[in-house]
This record gives structure tokens, sequence and C-alpha cells, in this order.
């Protein structure tokens, strides 16, 4: 398992930081990963354009030069955080996502230390699926769920800290 890296730091995300996300365009065929217009998130109350959802779920990554190259969301379900998480497009592919995802489940059992740990995956993402399983998070389940495209398969995978 990839050892915690400094080079993330988690602050609130600010409504900069989440225009910012909603700018990040993504190489098929990880483009569907993309956010909508800011403006419409806002207008619509929707994900972090609803400033309570943003700032009690939402998290900017930030670097050591104070970059924001990340984002995290701590999704409070029933004993359960569940993590959604991204790289900034120019950063994917770098080898960082192993030690990215270890540090949102970190980040995650800081806040929550009751909590399971857990994030969903689409089953066709292997590049992401090989990064969660150097990180310590394990396939628990596998099922079809609505996508705001259509139905999709997913993973449901669970973090084990290291003992």
């Amino acid at each position: 398992m990839p050892s915690p890296s400094p080079q993330f730091r988690f602050v609130p995300m600010s409504r900069e930081h989440a225009q910012e996300l909603c700018s990040w365009r993504y190489e098929p065929p990880f483009d569907l990963y993309g956010w909508s217009d800011f403006g419409r998130m806002e207008a619509e109350g929707i994900e972090f354009g609803d400033p309570d959802i943003r700032s009690q779920q939402y998290a900017a990554v930030l670097n050591e030069e104070s970059h924001m190259i990340g984002f995290v969301q701590l999704f409070p379900l029933l004993g359960v955080t569940r993590l959604g998480l991204g790289l900034r497009p120019d950063r994917c592919g770098q080898g960082l996502g192993a030690a990215f995802a270890l540090a949102a489940a970190e980040e995650a059992i800081r806040r929550a230390p009751q909590d399971e740990i857990d994030l969903e995956v689409l089953t066709w993402n292997q590049r992401a699926i090989r990064a969660y399983q150097k990180a310590g998070f394990h396939i628990t389940d596998t099922y079809v769920r609505p996508t705001p495209t259509g139905e999709a398969e997913f993973h449901c995978m669970v973090f084990a800290a290291a003992d």
C-alpha cells in the first residue's frame, strides 16, 4: 500500500474551486466524469452548486503550491462515508491515483472515524480500480444502477486500513 503523501492538502471547497472544477475536461472515455456548467449547478442547487452541500461534503485538494489538483466528496450514509474523488485531468495517468485515493480515505477516517469508507467505480474503469486496490480498497459488490447517461455496472469498493 502506498504511504500517504504530503502533496495532498484538503481544504474547504470554495465557490472559486467549484467553478474551476467545472472547467476541467477529460479525454474520452473519461469525459463522462466532467461537471456541468457551474452557473447552472448553482442556479439548480445541484451538488457543490449548493453552498451547504459544498461546505458539508466537498473538499478541494491542493498541492504544495496551493494549486487545486483534485477534489473529494465525503457523502454520508448510515455508518458509511462514500467517497467521490477526482484528479485534475492533466494529473490523471501519472501514477498519483493510489496515493490520492489513500489520502482521501484517510481524510474520511479523520472526519468520521467510526464509519466504513467506500466508493463506487464503473467496472470498465480499470485504471481507477487498480489505483484503488493499491490504496487498500477491495471490491465487495458489483451491481447495475442508473446514471445520467443510462444504466451502468459498478463495483462497490471498501477501504481496509493496513493493520
